[in-house]
This record gives structure tokens, sequence and C-alpha cells, in this order.
């Protein structure tokens, strides 16, 4: 999920009473929860697609879930005492305490990988033992509705805090909402796979469709199936609209490589090829206008435009398939 999302939630948490525990509880939730997307630095080393492979990885398992927690909180504890030194301690924050500021970071840390489970880009929990890739296909990346949610209950437990109210109350309410929501959003997910197979039975591949959530109409799920497979080079999708358009599916452009043609494996783009379809989920080619090999992923799929999703091929050319 985005980050403010990821904010919101280690707000919520402190606003339903945890920040009163010790000092700097807030920052260490908050923090916490966005912690492991420390592996964004990976833009500052890795080339074009390269971080496909690399996000939600390894800052996202369990011995970083671990690590991580402490190192904030050695950082929060230190900085409460250096600002005790120079006599610049805030006179109303509360004691420090180590342990719980540990356990809050860490708390905000396990919210990070189980948001960013429930959406299609994926996220691989087990790293450093295992690389496999796990799905929610519940929410959209960035959920307005869960901002809006969110951010209301927790200005609206603030401001009550701030006049003396009970503030701990809309706090727990919108988690409990907040989860509620999520729960609601997995059945929908749920139900459009189960009506795409329904509808058009399991594919010859055992392969379930993808059911994915789209930008605000939560209601709704962009559904991606894969229709067929020639000579191990080309697969085709079928993509539709779940509820209303299951029975007018658009198919993505099929084509293969021409006769004595591969993959091209050079210096620079091997790398890019290799850590895209490492994590892609539905991969597939497309031709460029210039008849040279675009590889995109079903659940990104834009034709107009070759995105961060995507990568270019220029050296490979491919023809078109017949019509059947």
């Amino acid at each position: 999920m985005d980050n403010l999302t990821h904010s919101l939630v280690g707000a919520l948490i402190g606003q339903a009473g945890l920040k009163r525990k010790t000092g700097l509880a807030m920052p260490a939730l908050i923090i916490g929860a966005n912690l492991p997307d420390l592996d964004a630095a990976c833009f500052f080393w890795l080339e074009g697609v390269e971080h496909l492979g690399f996000r939600r990885g390894i800052t996202h398992g369990p011995p970083a879930l671990v690590l991580l927690p402490l190192i904030l909180a050695g950082l929060l504890y230190g900085f409460d005492r250096w600002q005790d030194s120079r006599g610049k301690r805030p006179e109303g924050r509360l004691p420090v305490q180590f342990g719980w500021l540990n356990g809050l970071a860490f708390l905000g840390c396990l919210t990070h990988p189980a948001l960013d489970w429930l959406n299609v880009y994926g996220i691989r929990l087990l790293e450093p033992f295992s690389s496999q890739w796990f799905y929610g296909d519940t929410l959209f990346i960035i959920d307005v509705w869960l901002w809006a949610l969110m951010g209301f209950a927790t200005w609206f437990s603030l401001r009550r805090e701030k006049r003396g109210g009970e503030w701990m109350k809309p706090a727990r309410i919108a988690m409990v909402v907040a989860l509620g929501y999520i729960g609601l959003n997995g059945a929908i997910t749920a139900k459009a796979v189960d009506d795409v197979v329904q509808t058009h039975g399991e594919n010859a591949f055992g392969a379930n469709a993808i059911a994915s959530p789209v930008p605000f109409a939560f209601w709704e799920r962009e559904t991606i199936r894969l229709d067929q497979s020639l000579f191990g080079q080309t697969v085709v999708y079928r993509i539709g609209r779940w509820p209303n358009s299951l029975a007018n599916e658009r198919r993505i452009p099929e084509f293969s490589c021409g006769p004595g043609t591969t993959l091209k494996q050079d210096e620079k783009t091997g790398p890019q090829v290799e850590a895209f379809m490492f994590w892609s989920r539905a991969p597939f080619a497309e031709r460029a206008p210039d008849g040279s090999v675009i590889l995109r992923d079903a659940r990104f799929y834009d034709p107009r435009a070759r995105d961060r999703f995507s990568v270019a091929l220029p050296d490979v050319k491919c023809e078109e398939l017949s019509a059947r």
C-alpha cells in the first residue's frame, strides 16, 4: 500500500490508546509502519525495472521485522537521552521505556507486510528463507475510502483529545470499520474469481483468474484469465470487468517471436528481463509500433505507454500470429 495508508494505520493504533504506553510512541508506530519500505533506496543503484525483483522482499521478511524495530527503538531512545542531556526534552513527554518502544515499533512494522499483501503487486513474506510471492488481491494499492475513513478518524480523535473528550473510542471504531471493509473486499474478490470460473471454466493449465481491485470503485474488479499458451513463447489473456462485463472480455494482442529469435539477454537488457520475469505474475510480450518487443504484465497493462512495469527489447522482433 501507499505510505499515507501505512502512516494512518500507525497513527490510529496510537490514538486507540497505545501512545500512552511510553514517550515517543507515535513516532515508533508511524515510522515503524513505514520502515520496511527502506528497500525503496534500491532506486539509487538499480536500473530500469530491476527494482521489481528487489522491492517487497528482504526488508519485508521475518529477520527484518525483528531487526528494524530494534534499530528504530534504539534510535528513538537515544534521541530522547540526547534531548535530555541538552536540556531540550519536552516537559510533557511521557518517560521513554525501551521495551514499549520496541514493542510498538514491532507492531507498526507488522502492519506493513499485512497491508502490502492485500494488493495484486505481491510480497515475498518469507525472505530470505523463500522467494515465493504472496498475493491478497483485496485492495487497490491506493484506496481513497481507507484514506477518508482513517484520516477523518485520526483527525477527530486528535480533536477530541485536545478538547479533553473521549478520544480513544473514535480510533477504535475506525479500526473495526476498516477491518470490516477489508473483509468485504476480500469477499468481493473471491466472488469475482468464482464467477469467472463458473462462466468460463478453468483453463487447460489449471490457473485461476486474477480479480484485480480498481481505483475508487471498490465493488468492481478487473478480471484477468489465461486463455492459451503457444509453444512456450506466447500467452494470451482475456481481461474483463466484474460484475458487468465478463461476457465481453477484451483480448490482449497476441503474437509470437519470429522463427529463430529469442529474448535477447545482453549486458543491458538481461538483468531487466530476469528481474521482470521473477516479479511478473501474468507476463506476455507485446509488439511495439517499430516491430520490437515489450514485455508487460497483464495486471498493469497500459497499451498507451512504456511504463515502469514493462521492459522494452529493441533488438527482438516479433511477427503477428495468423487470425483464428
